[in-house]
């Protein structure tokens, strides 16, 4: 008791300062009232004229192009900053020992400033921030992860983490998705101020959902596969009439940042981003199309093993007490260290020349959906190792005089297996999705590189032979593992629009749908992986039918462990319930012999009637007044209770009830009788203890 009056005493005491400030302020004078009074009124006309079309429009334009113009600067800078490393380390080609140097001092001077400075700025800016975005999408709030702090520190870290080249092999989708985010909720805060609205969750929603939409564009320049990627990402159950908003703001995100590189003077005009030369008229045979479908059951399988490991070494990383201390003291040190390991492995001088290691990310994307045969190719061409890279051959940094493309196409897939998980334990602003795209490009290039050498004049078709477009494998590998990794089909799309061409629709979409089906089957998708790592109070899916789940009800997993406000108590009473309870929501019932349930009420709530009671009761103790009888009814509010379970409710519909409500609790009554509730941690346990093979028990 004497603990709650001095928290009561502590949030009551008159806080003087403040109230001469207020006073302070009323009497400001300000200057020229006739010239403010008319811009007021010029602002209040134009702002009514412009809202008539709705301010949705306004500010997902504004979203739109800030997006664009966050990402055009981003890789503006970026390529400077790897112009000059690249530009640095052939200058010092007379000296082996410099030029290791200049290849790893730089890669781990920018990982190591992107990790301190994001982790003293905001440590919640480290990784993509995507899995942490749909836990706050079913209605969790994480505290700073929508901040303007957070903001500018993802786009520092970001920078100095993509600028690290594709040594560390991280790329921009998750963090970019994620200063959409902020950026639309800032938006949001401006509009709820410009239209005196009152800011509801669902108007949040919108906002959030399509500034997802927003960042995808804003990297690749493609509005379409922006918005299926983040209503497959981002959220479980999407509303139709959001459409609109996702394709509005994507739209004029990928405009513009298209708009600017013509304006910049690398392209003529607005066309695809990897610019391929596929055949058109007849791009892949038949029978191809079952070798395609092999492509992706490879895919599938190969990116069950990378997300099993991932979340292994992750998990690992956070059980092993050595690593653990040394991450949780020094961030920027462990990221240093990964850094050294990999770009020591990654040097052009060791281990690095059979991996294409100096072209960046893009480049490596590039010369993988060149639609020649790199083996017709180096029958015709001298294969020792250039100095610089050539931009009109790059695929000649794919082949070693002694080590065939072959050779280098699975060396690479084994060494950036691993590479790439480590990477990903860095705590620095980066995405994994660009990565996990080109791992798949070479997967499927591998695939059409066989194929092309078993069929050197191509397939014979109906008495014409049809040539191998290897760079098609490409584009299909890469949709599929990266739609595997991801779980998605969007990625099918999004390959489209890098490349500007549909010629291989068909069959890259059968990929896409036979890795989605492995992975779907065997392994969470990255994002939820990365969710159940981080132990992120997310809703997990009931993920098979063959667990008994059919046959759960809400009576054998609910929470009976519930205390009731009744409407008669007094003030003693609600102080003893709420000291005894750290409850967020207490149930409100007609009196303790019935049971039956009103409404319910939430803590705070409470916590402030009692305090608006402490000082009522010590008001009339000093004016000597008789005090009158405390009705928790009238004084507090209470809202209605509108969902409710039954002990009869299935797993099934209760899961299906928390993901669409975006609820976090419901209360379970029986005859009108409330006799327990469910949150989010009774569901989650459940699911898990189903999962793993344990019955579920009664809390």
């Amino acid at each position: 008791m004497s603990a709650m009056s001095e928290v009561w005493r502590q949030e009551n005491s008159p806080t003087l300062g403040a109230e001469k400030s207020i006073l302070l302020q009323q009497n400001v004078r300000r200057p020229w009232p006739k010239t403010r009074k008319n811009v007021t009124g010029c602002l209040g006309f134009v702002k009514r004229h412009l809202f008539r079309v709705g301010d949705d429009w306004y500010f997902l334009f504004i979203l739109g192009v800030l997006m664009a113009l966050i990402s055009f600067a981003l890789d503006f800078t970026v390529v400077k900053l790897l112009k000059a490393h690249r530009w640095l380390f052939e200058q010092l080609e007379d000296s082996n020992l410099l030029q290791y140097i200049s290849w790893t001092v730089y890669p781990i001077a920018m990982t190591t400033f992107s990790t301190g400075f994001s982790q003293c700025v905001s440590p919640q800016s480290g990784g993509s921030g995507i899995p942490e975005l749909k836990t706050i999408l079913t209605g969790v709030l994480l505290e700073e992860y929508l901040t303007m702090k957070n903001l500018g520190a993802k786009v520092v870290g970001l920078t100095c983490s993509l600028a690290a080249g594709s040594t560390i092999f991280l790329g921009k989708v998750g963090p970019f998705v994620h200063i959409s985010s902020m950026i639309a909720t800032y938006l949001g805060r401006i509009r709820t101020t410009v239209t005196r609205d009152y800011e509801n969750k669902n108007k949040q929603y919108e906002m959030l959902v399509a500034a997802a939409a927003v960042g995808v564009a804003s990297c690749f320049g493609a509005p379409i596969s922006g918005v299926l990627f983040s209503v497959e990402v981002m959220s479980s159950h999407f509303a139709v009439r959001n459409y609109w908003r996702g394709f509005f703001a994507a739209t004029c995100g990928a405009f513009v940042f298209r708009l600017l590189a013509v304006f910049n003077s690398e392209q003529e005009t607005i066309i695809a981003l990897f610019k391929t030369k596929f055949k058109v008229d007849f791009p892949f045979d038949l029978p191809e199309t079952f070798i395609f479908i092999v492509l992706g059951i490879i895919c599938g399988l190969l990116s069950c093993v990378y997300l099993c490991c991932q979340r292994w070494l992750v998990g690992y990383i956070r059980r092993n007490a050595f690593i653990l201390k040394l991450v949780a003291a020094e961030k920027a040190v462990y990221s240093g260290l990964v850094t050294l390991l990999l770009a020591s492995i990654t040097f052009p001088g060791s281990l690095g020349q059979f991996m294409a290691c100096r072209l960046t990310m893009k480049e490596l994307l590039s010369s993988l959906f060149d639609h020649r045969s790199w083996g017709v190719l180096s029958q015709n061409a001298t294969l020792d190792i250039q100095a610089r890279v050539d931009p009109d051959n790059l695929w000649i940094e794919w082949c070693h005089p002694s080590f065939t493309f072959f050779g280098t196409l699975l060396f690479f897939l084994f060494m950036k297996f691993w590479m790439l998980i480590l990477a990903t334990t860095m705590p620095m602003p980066a995405g994994y999705f660009m990565p996990v795209l080109i791992y798949g490009a070479v997967i499927g290039r591998l695939v059409g590189e066989v194929v092309a050498v078993i069929f050197p004049n191509g397939i014979k078709s109906e008495g014409v032979l049809n040539p191998i477009i290897p760079g098609g494998y490409a584009l299909a590998g890469a949709a599929a593992f990266s739609g595997a990794v991801t779980h998605t089909l969007s990625t099918a799309l999004l390959v489209f629009e890098l490349t500007g061409q549909m010629a291989h629709f068909l069959p890259v979409l059968l990929a896409v749908l036979v890795a989605n089906a492995i992975a779907q089957k065997f392994q969470p998708s990255f994002y939820d992986g990365t969710i159940i790592v981080k132990k992120l109070p997310y809703l997990p899916k009931i993920r098979s039918v063959d667990i008994g789940s059919y046959n759960v009800t809400v009576e054998e997993f609910m929470n009976t462990n519930i205390m009731c406000l009744d409407k008669s108590f007094n003030y003693t009473d609600i102080l003893r319930l709420v000291t005894s309870r750290s409850d967020a929501v207490y149930p409100v019932v007609e009196n303790s012999e019935s049971m039956v349930l009103v409404g319910s009420v939430q803590r705070n709530e409470v916590v402030k009637f009692l305090q608006a009671q402490r000082e009522e009761k010590c008001r009339k103790e000093q004016l000597q007044l008789k005090e009158g009888d405390i009705n928790l009814w009238e004084k507090c509010h209470i809202d209605p209770v509108t969902f409710q379970l039954s002990p009869s409710t299935s797993l099934h519909q209760a899961h299906k009830l928390f993901d669409l409500l975006v609820l976090q609790h419901m209360f379970v009554s029986s005859a009108g009788k409330v006799v327990g509730f469910v949150s989010r941690n009774e569901l989650k346990k459940v699911i898990e203890d189903l999962t793993n093979g344990r019955s579920p028990v009664k809390m």
